[in-house]
């Protein structure tokens, strides 16, 4: 032992006069110190070279002298069964004897004599046992360190009941549920970093900065997917995530959302600050290493985008599949700062390349939307004109996706190539728009075609105009849309509004109208001459064929309904009370005028009333 200590302070000194003797007259004064000190420490005890020539025997005596020295050192270090960084005297000693064999092996480069060489390959091969040994004891630094993160999770609440939350019997002990992604973690404590800096520094030197990345980057790439894995995000293929039901592949989105924000936003950036911490000063080799560690996790993480871009179309995918490109969207300036290396370019390319599909996918969906209404058959009707399933469908459909309006505008616009006229303000998403509720409009009008009543196809429009404009107005459609457009579909429904009076009650207003004048009959097929009696007759008959029919129609918005009838009601009434009052007048019922008067005007009134209850009006009765 007492040699070895011996040998060690030798070397010690010798290590010393080397790194401080830039030149020969510091060397010399330095060694002058040192042997003033202590007799052992000349330049022939510390087997440093005289002032020869580099090829001259007494150098390559020396150097053989200082290179069975250091054999004999890092040996014993090669050889060692616990850790050498166990003891932090050991792990400078190792590093020092591996800082002087990298001299040598320099030093015998720069020689050209056979002996020279010869010395060089012996001290190559020890360099490459103390590089194997230095790459064990990274990998166990690194391990270690690694362990007192170990515990690092963000897990949602929910899961703490399935872990038990106390990280007993190897349970996961989880975090709460994550708010703020301003967070760096500090994967490996700072005196683990520093060791790890100074191992990095002599393999780097050794040339072996390959065999030092690879290490490094198995570790932590083990690290960084055990923390992926457990924010609950699987290692799914392509064609398992094509076959997956599209409930499951729902929650699978929800966990990708999440573990895509903690890895680009927490993991990622963390990672590359340990990377820089370690390799700081060899800038290569941590761009190489980080794009190593993150390589893994991040084609994950892209893999299941992608499937999901490349995946059916079917409309009811949209929401999740925007969320997707939203989440995609808004990391991406974490994927410029994390992947801004050269090494790390293809993987932000590729990030850019699946968002893109994404917002395909997303038009595609509108695209398979449209297909759908042009589809959608025409063939049984909704009782009473009421509002058609379709209709309901799209509308709140388009109503729930323009709740992300600035993404689909920005996705439209992205595929648009047609440059809008000057004076034409209309966005590719308004103009979507507009073609799907044509698209829709066109499918209920044949719709409508469907009922032999040309009244109910009135009353089956207007009550889905009324539905449209209905959802346009209160959502971010009508934003979209405009004001013009709303205008011109209220338009609409009033349209069919006046139709169906026109096509209902014309006759019955004909029958009511007696033109004194004896003038031509107003609108309707029954002439002047008519009989009081016979119109009185065809009014009761015709009221009561409306009534029986159209109370079990429907009109489903309330204000629609009191305009349709209130205004039937003005047309309506005053006839009938200048009806009544000639009637009453008649000379051919003058004395028996209430034999023939079924209804009152308040009978009528009561009539129009109960009418587009969709079943639940009051049967007719008898009149006064």
């Amino acid at each position: 032992m007492a040699e070895n200590g011996e040998e060690r302070l030798i070397a010690m000194a010798r290590h010393i006069a080397q790194k401080l003797g830039h030149n020969e007259s510091m060397a010399d004064d330095i060694l002058q110190i040192f042997s003033n000190f202590d007799g052992r420490f000349t330049r022939e005890n510390l087997n440093l070279p005289d002032k020869f020539g580099p090829d001259d025997p007494r150098a390559l005596a020396a150097l053989d002298h200082t290179l069975k020295s250091l054999e004999r050192q890092i040996s014993q270090y090669v050889g060692a069964g616990h850790p050498i960084w166990s003891d932090s005297a050991d792990s400078s000693a190792f590093l020092d004897a591996v800082d002087d064999l990298i001299a040598v092996v320099r030093q015998c480069s720069s020689m050209s004599a056979v002996a020279a060489k010869n010395i060089g390959a012996c001290a190559e091969e020890l360099l490459q046992q103390a590089m194997f040994r230095l790459e064990e004891e990274f990998g166990v630094l690194m391990v270690r360190g690694c362990e007192s993160t170990d515990n690092l999770s963000f897990d949602s609440e929910d899961d703490e009941e399935e872990s038990g939350g106390n990280g007993d019997n190897g349970e996961i002990t989880v975090a709460q549920p994550l708010t703020d992604y301003n967070v760096i973690i500090d994967a490996l404590p700072s005196g683990v970093i520093s060791d790890l800096h100074e191992m990095v520094k002599r393999m780097v030197d050794a040339g072996f900065v390959k065999e030092c990345s690879h290490v490094y980057s198995s570790c932590r790439r083990d690290f960084l997917e055990e923390s992926i894995s457990r924010l609950g995000l699987q290692k799914l293929s392509n064609e398992e995530v094509q076959r997956m039901a599209w409930p499951d592949l729902e929650d699978e989105i929800v966990k990708w959302i999440k573990a895509s924000n903690v890895a680009l936003r927490i993991l990622f950036p963390s990672e590359r600050r340990l990377c820089d911490r370690v390799f700081m000063g060899f800038y290569t080799a941590a761009d190489l290493s980080f794009m190593e560690v993150t390589r893994g996790s991040t084609v994950q993480i892209l893999n299941f985008a992608d499937a999901v871009a490349i995946g059916s179309r079917s409309p009811e995918r949209l929401f999740k599949v925007m969320d997707l490109f939203e989440t995609l969207r808004d990391l991406m300036p974490e994927f410029e700062s994390n992947f801004c290396d050269q090494y790390c370019l293809v993987l932000r390319n590729e990030a850019i390349a699946i968002w893109k599909r994404l917002g395909e996918a997303i038009r595609g969906i509108f695209m398979e939307l449209e297909n759908l209404i042009r589809r959608d058959p025409a063939k049984s009707p909704v009782p009473g004109g009421g509002v058609h399933p379709i209709t309901r469908y799209v509308m709140n459909y388009l109503r729930a996706a323009c709740r992300s309006r600035e993404t689909l505008e920005q996705v439209f616009e992205e595929s648009s190539n047609v440059v809008p006229a000057k004076d034409c303000s209309s966005s590719a998403l308004c103009v979507r728009m507009e073609w799907i509720m044509q698209l829709l409009e066109t499918n209920l009008e044949l719709k409508s075609k469907v009922y032999g009543d040309p009244s109910l196809c009135c009353v089956f429009m207007m009550n889905n105009c009324k539905y449209i404009v209905q959802k346009v107005k209160d959502s971010e459609l009508g934003l979209l849309l405009g004001d013009d457009w709303i205008r011109k579909h209220s338009g609409k429904i009033k349209n069919f509004m006046s139709s169906y009076q026109r096509i209902t009650w014309n006759k019955v207003l004909g029958v009511l109208r007696i033109d004194i004048s004896n003038g031509p009959p107003h609108l309707n097929n029954v002439g002047n001459s008519t009989p009081m009696k016979e119109r009185m007759h065809m009014f009761n008959m015709s009221l009561e064929e409306i009534h029986r029919t159209q109370s079990e129609w429907t009109i489903f918005d309330e204000q629609l309904k009191k305009e349709v009838k209130m205004s039937l009601s003005k047309l309506l009434l005053p006839l009938y009370v200048n009806f009544l009052s000639k009637f009453q007048n008649s000379p051919e019922v003058r004395k028996n005028a209430n034999k023939y008067i079924k209804y009152s005007l308040e009978d009528v009134d009561v009539r129009i009333n109960e009418l587009f209850q969709g079943g639940s009006g009051s049967s007719s009765g008898g009149g006064k």
